[in-house]
């Protein structure tokens, strides 16, 4: 079909179009609403860089053929419940660089064949249970640089095609149990610049295709050990700017594993202790002679204690000098 002349034509029209294509290119116009006469036959549609700061429930009510729609880089604050609801053909949805603070529950449940999901530089403090349970097809997942506090439990359950999940620059102390377990096609996980102050028994012995893991810019002092014996694939890791502490004898794994890996693994000696600017990979058995209790596992404290328990943690620490 022809698209209609206001929108398109070359001089003056609002958007450009390529009919050969149904494409639509409405970007970078200072929109401050989507233009109402886009065909309904378009199966690309560019909207980024404009000035969309809400969406009508409607707004894509038309365009069921739609298989790529890009609003990044606008100032949507919200979303409304059912906006991508036709969009049943779409494959890659770009939400980033917005100003949405949450999303909306089964906003993207019918959006059955979504392989991309741009959702990075928003506000998201938290995600609805169960968000993405209806994207059985996705692959890319991008999530980084939110404000996000905690993941449900079993957030990325039905995502076993992914191959890509981005959460650096969050605010997450924890990762749930058995978070990633599902996603046995995974190759690149960022979890770096979180505050992630530990993680949990085999968080990642499912991800046996993973080539890269980012856990730098974090809290973490200590692995549980055996925590990455079953990532067969890792090509890299980053473990740098976390306080690990290397007085305790459980850091032996994280040396030993370390040496073992050293050439076939890049960045992993770039981690190091948060006393002494040692490396982890060059500590002793003598350095690590402490057998450390976890606070949460000491029974030494008593319960009416109004000291934190991290600070009798870290007193525990000062007696371990040579």
């Amino acid at each position: 079909s022809q698209a209609n002349e206001a929108l398109c034509k070359k001089d003056g029209g609002v958007c450009s179009c390529n009919n050969n294509k149904n494409s639509v290119d409405c970007s970078s116009k200072r929109l401050t609403a989507i233009p109402s006469n886009i065909p309904p036959d378009t199966t690309q549609l560019r909207l980024h860089q404009n000035s969309l700061s809400k969406l009508s429930p409607k707004a894509f009510h038309h365009l069921s053929k739609l298989t790529y729609l890009s609003l990044g880089e606008n100032q949507l604050q919200t979303l409304p419940p059912g906006v991508f609801d036709h969009l049943v053909e779409l494959d890659e949805l770009y939400l980033n660089q917005n100003q949405l603070q949450s999303l909306p529950s089964g906003v993207f449940d019918k959006l059955t064949k979504l392989t991309r999901l741009n959702l990075y530089n928003n506000q998201l403090q938290s995600l609805p249970n169960g968000v993405f349970d209806k994207l059985t097809l996705l692959e890319k997942l991008y999530l980084e640089n939110n404000q996000l506090e905690r993941l449900p439990n079993g957030v990325f359950d039905n995502l076993a095609k992914l191959t890509r999940l981005d959460l650096q620059n969050n605010q997450l102390p924890r990762v749930p149990e058995g978070v990633f377990d599902k996603l046995t096609q995974l190759q690149k996980l960022w979890l770096d610049n979180n505050k992630l102050q530990s993680l949990p028994d085999g968080v990642f012995d499912k991800l046996t295709e993973l080539k890269t893991l980012y856990l730098s810019n974090n809290q973490l002092r200590k692995v549980p050990e055996g925590i990455f014996d079953s990532l067969s694939s890792l090509s890299t890791l980053r473990l740098d700017t976390n306080p690990w502490d290397c007085s305790c004898r459980d850091i032996l794994y994280l040396r030993n594993w370390i040496r073992e890996k050293q050439g076939n693994v890049s960045n992993i000696e770039a981690a190091e202790c948060a006393v002494g600017n040692k490396a982890v990979l060059d500590i002793t058995e003598k350095d690590a002679a402490s057998d450390c209790v976890s606070p949460n596992t000491t029974t030494a404290i008593p319960t009416s204690t109004t000291t934190p328990a991290s600070v009798i943690y870290d007193d525990i620490h000062e007696i371990k000098v040579p």
